[in-house]
């Protein structure tokens, strides 16, 4: 990643609203202005959009060109289902963003000083220290579909939680995780109730549902 390039980094979040599995979050540094639309254009893969409006194929083949292309920077944070239980959902997230955020920066010292835009809702640790201590971070609601690098983090973390799932899915066949990836499915919730609970999923979520009485 070329030192004297300007980067814009996007920061979205992925599993906000599941019963199992983590919170994860990706900061997604891109090339600001023509050098940026420029590398959007060359992956030939049609427009950019937020995560759920490409289909799943389309998805991993955004997030394969971000991953090997040598302009773009990338780094992902995750908390799963006990720390999601301890601070909350929103906390969760926010506390997600603010370590993929350091991650980033450590890693690409040229997206230091970058600015960042996060989508609706996310903020670096907490609404109170984004103001006070990220002067360059701005959350803006609906990101992802305005800016391309809040974009490419939403598809990064995407699929990087879909995988996560996915693996999960083998240790846990019972639930279908492969399928609905830890969302409140039809099948999903039969499943709870059928087997009970198990360590991926949030039990706080469950009994605000309810689903299952513990």
């Amino acid at each position: 990643m070329g030192q004297k390039a300007r980067y814009g980094i996007g920061i979205d979040e992925v599993g906000r609203g599941a019963l199992a599995g983590p919170v994860v979050v990706a900061a997604v540094a891109l090339p600001r202005g023509a050098a940026g639309a420029a590398l959007v254009r060359a992956a030939n893969l049609g427009a950019l959009k937020d995560s759920k409006k490409l289909s799943p194929a389309r998805r991993t083949q955004w997030a394969h060109y971000f991953r090997r292309h040598a302009s773009v920077a990338f780094a992902i944070a995750r908390v799963y289902p006990r720390g999601i239980e301890r601070l909350n959902i929103s906390a969760a997230a926010n506390r997600a963003a603010l370590r993929a955020h350091a991650r980033l920066v450590r890693e690409y010292p040229a997206c230091r000083t970058a600015p960042v835009i996060l989508d609706g809702g996310l903020f670096l640790g907490s609404r109170d220290r984004q103001k006070i201590q990220q002067k360059q971070a701005k959350t803006v609601i609906k990101g992802d579909e305005r800016v391309p690098a809040v974009a490419a983090a939403s598809i990064i973390a995407k699929v990087a939680r879909d995988r996560f799932m996915e693996r999960l899915a083998v240790r846990y066949p019972e639930y279908g995780f492969a399928v609905h990836k830890g969302y409140g499915t039809a099948a999903h919730r039969a499943a709870i109730r059928r087997h009970g609970s198990c360590e991926a999923h949030r039990l706080t979520f469950l009994k605000k549902k309810p689903i299952i009485k513990r």
